[in-house]
This record gives C-alpha cells, structure tokens and sequence, in this order.
C-alpha cells in the first residue's frame, strides 16, 4: 500500500455554542468552506489535485444537512472535479474523516484528499437528527440505553474517580489551554473567521475560562442527578453494572466539553503528489482503528481502538511520544491513563474541549492537528490521537513526524 502524509491542517476558533457566541452569526457552510478555502490558499493549491473531501457532521439536518461536504467544495470555489461525502461516528467524526481520505491514498484511489469537519451547535443543537438508539423504547430496552452524562458518571464511578479527581483534571485543561494559546502554539493552524466585508468575527476560542479553579468548580450543582434519578436512568445503568450499587454524580458544566461552533480541515496525500505540487510532508499516518464497546458505560473505547492502532502499526505504547484524547468528560481521560498507565504528562498538553470546547463533527481532525503541531515544537517523533464515541466506538490515529 502506498503512504499517506499529512502536508497542511486548518481550523476555525471555537465560539461559544450558543445565540450570543460569535460565531452564532455564521452558518455551517461558511464555517466549513473557511476550512477549505484556507487549505486552497495557504498551499497555492490547484484544486483539481483535491480528488475528495470528506467531512465529518454529526446532526446533518437543516442547515448541516445532506452532503455539506461537497456543497462546502462548491462554495469555496474549488475545482468541479472535486467530490465530496458527509461521514457521522458521532464525536469521532472528524477523525473518522481524515482516516476515510487517508484510506483512500493509501488503497491507491485518489492521490490528494482532504479530511476534516463542521458542527454549527448553536445553530444546530445537538440532537437535532433523533435517531432510534434514544427515542425507540425497544432498541433502548435492548441496548441499555442511558444519556451520555450518566455513562460518564458511571466511569468516575467503577473506575473510582471522585469529584476531586474530575474537577482538578478540569483546572488543569483550563490551565494548559490557556498557557498554549498565550505561547502561541495554535497560531499557525487557526484561521480568523471573516464576514462578508472581511471583518474579523473571531479569532480565538471564545469558550475558554482560564480563571477555573477548584473552588469556583465546587459551585457548581452536578448536570445529570436528574436525568439519574428522576428519569430511571441511574436504575437502568446499574442493571447493566450490577457491581455499581450506586452511581456517583461527578460531572457538570466544568469538568465536561463545550458547546461549541467550528471546523477543520487536514490535507493529505501521496508523496509523488506532494512533490509534484512543491509541497513538504510533515507526517505520515502509521494506522488507525475503530472498534465498538459496550454501549451503557459508552465511553471507555479510547483505550480499546488505541490498542488496536497500536497493534496494526507494529508498535508498543512505549514508542507514541504524546497522546491526544478529546475531553468530552473528565472522566474520559482519567480512564484512559488508568487503563494505559499513560503520564498526565504525556496527553493533552495544550488543553482540550473541557477549556476549548468540542465541535462535534470537527474535533478529530482538530486534535489530530494539534498534537502534529505539538510533535513538531518538541521534536518528538510520534502521537496518537482518539475520541470516545456514543453508542460504544472508539476511533484512533497514529501519526509519525518527518
């Protein structure tokens, strides 16, 4: 098979996912065709080299609806021959993007693509494309269906992470997203999204609070004691972990991602195209893996796909220099150090979604960038990036620096 290098990535800030969140104002298609156009202009691109661009969408309805990839190449004025496809694995989707175009380079059918995604939250809200797993009580009888807060909580409790632990992760995220930006280590990859007139809507993540600590932490009432113990939820979690005799709130606005708006891109392509276009590799995809898991607890297929990845590429966890694993809930990561016996150290050493936030089609590729950047400020070799997914999946990348 052929390899598949990664030559340029891109991405939005992040707004707040919500109508007063500056990014409220820009529909998806803007957002995502700022992705493109920024991959087109920075590389001096001819786009008829672009044979695909796969994008990552996670409630494609409404404004986010139908093929928005291949709408986005259009509206940014890319190539006719440049086709385009809309993918959903749920919170991975943007990585699940990136690993579908490198795919395709390294099966030999197409030569460049681009990988990446969009989610306009505050436009779209979460949950806007229903689905049978939640709203069909057959299949949510037979699945164990809970509400992904719950699933989270019931990790911080089997696991044995306490408020504590949870809301220290939290503070540090806040801490060292913070620290990267005032270091100026996303300045290279996040792109100033423009109005109509050119004028700067945003150019910063918008929903960082840098001011969290503890003690502002501890005010906060835990998000999902209701839908716990008002809506069974708690009692249908416990059936499927009878071990659990009683699940331990943790989780709220603090410790969890936020709602936000956004997009990326990643190019990629063979190394004879990359020459041919005067074009510098910057890594290589060594592999990458899904897997699915166990749906309730949902969230602890990280680990799972991580190991999977590892075993294709014919490597040990030893040999990944940093770790990059999106922060849907705190417990998330403290899970997968646990699991891996991984140094806090050695992941998300600019932050994540708990500071930044998660645009849900858009944050894999996202990270997979960040981390690449991180690989190339440190002069480290290796990363792994991964994302917990509903319904039980897990997805992840592992990349080489050149």
């Amino acid at each position: 098979m052929a390899d598949a290098y990664i030559y340029d990535h891109v991405r939005t800030p992040r707004g707040k996912g919500r109508s007063s969140g500056a990014l409220h104002s820009v529909t998806p298609i803007e957002l995502a065709s700022t992705a493109l156009r920024a991959i087109r202009d920075r590389n001096d691109l001819d786009t008829a080299n672009v044979e695909d661009v796969v994008m990552g969408c996670v409630a494609p309805v409404g404004e986010q609806g139908a093929d928005i990839a291949r709408v986005a190449v259009i509206n940014s004025d890319y190539a006719e021959s440049t086709a385009g496809a809309q993918v959903n694995r749920f919170c991975a989707s943007g990585l699940e993007a990136v690993n579908i175009a490198a795919g395709q380079i390294m099966s030999g059918q197409s030569e460049m693509a681009i990988g990446g995604g969009v989610e306009s939250m505050s436009r779209v809200p979460m949950g806007s494309d229903g689905g049978a797993w939640p709203t069909d009580p057959a299949v949510a009888f037979r699945s164990y269906f809970v509400p992904q807060g719950i699933s989270a909580d019931l990790v911080a409790t089997k696991y044995g992470f306490s408020r504590d632990d949870v809301d220290s992760y939290a503070v540090e995220s806040q801490k060292r997203s913070q620290r990267a930006w005032d270091e100026g280590r996303f300045k290279d990859a996040v792109v100033p999204v423009v109005d109509i007139n050119g004028t700067t809507v945003l150019d910063h993540d918008e929903h960082m609070r840098p001011e969290t600590d503890m003690q502002s932490l501890a005010s906060l009432e835990p998000s999902f004691i209701n839908h716990g113990e008002q809506f069974g939820f708690n009692s249908v979690a416990i059936q499927r972990y009878p071990e659990i005799e009683k699940i331990e709130h943790v989780h709220h606005a603090g410790n969890s991602s936020g709602i936000v708006d956004g997009a990326s891109a990643m190019l990629l392509g063979t190394k004879e195209m990359g020459e041919n276009l005067g074009l510098t590799p910057r890594a290589r995809i060594r592999s990458f893996a899904s897997i699915g898991s166990e749906p309730t607890i949902m969230l602890t297929g990280p680990s799972l796909a991580a190991e999977k990845a590892l075993k294709r590429a014919g490597m040990e966890k030893g040999d990944i220099d940093l770790w990059e694993l999106n922060e849907a809930f705190a417990a998330v990561v403290l899970r997968f150090m646990q699991a891996l016996d991984i140094d806090h150290d050695e992941i998300n050493v600019c932050g994540g979604a708990i500071a930044m936030g998660h645009p849900l089609g858009a944050t894999g590729a996202m990270i997979l960038g960040t981390v690449l950047d991180e690989l190339e400020r440190t002069g480290k070799s290796t990363a792994l990036a991964t994302l917990c997914v509903g319904a039980g999946m897990g997805t992840a990348t592992i990349i080489e620096r050149l």
